[in-house]
Formats: structure tokens, sequence, C-alpha cells
């Protein structure tokens, strides 16, 4: 239901509903980065930052993450916080992005 809401683009609903599995799957990274995206999508960046960071902290080699994050920091007007997370995103993926 959560990833047909997020599909559907209502992502403050895809964001409830993701947050609730969250709530019984906590180390789910695949939902955390969901609910991640949903959050940016609905622009609760603060939340898609704080997300991103929990799903980096567990895994620092998730590139996609590592490239929300940059561009969720450079939407809050961050730009040079961003800057390293972009450059690593794009080498992680083979310059790429």
């Amino acid at each position: 239901m959560a990833k047909f809401s997020f599909d559907s683009k209502t992502y403050s609903d895809a964001a409830r509903l993701l947050e609730a599995v969250l709530a019984q799957e906590p180390a789910n990274l695949s939902v955390r980065l969901l609910l991640a995206r949903s959050y940016y999508h609905s622009a609760q960046l603060s939340r898609a930052e704080a997300e991103l960071r929990r799903v980096l902290d567990a895994d620092p080699a998730e590139d996609y993450a590592r490239l929300m994050l940059g561009r969720t920091l450079e939407r809050q007007g961050r730009a040079e916080e961003a800057r390293p997370h972009l450059r690593l995103a794009a080498a992680m993926a083979g310059g790429e992005l």
C-alpha cells in the first residue's frame, strides 16, 4: 500500500504508511530509503535528511542515499554541505550522476 501511494505521488500518505512499517522493522533500509524519498517529495526536508543520514550510518556505500542527501541539502540552501555528498555519489556510480 505504501509503494502504491508513493507511485501515485501521494507522498505524505506514503510517508505515514512507511513510518508504521518502520516502527515494526527499524533495520529495514529499503523502507527507510523509501520513507526518505517520500519526505523529500513532500517537502519534509529535515525529515528526509534525518532518514538519509540513518541509512548512510548503516550503509555508507549506499550511493542513492548519498545522492539524495546531497540533493536534500541543496534544496535546503546548503550547497556547500551538499557538494561532498554529490561528488561521492557520482564517484560511487562511476561518474554517471
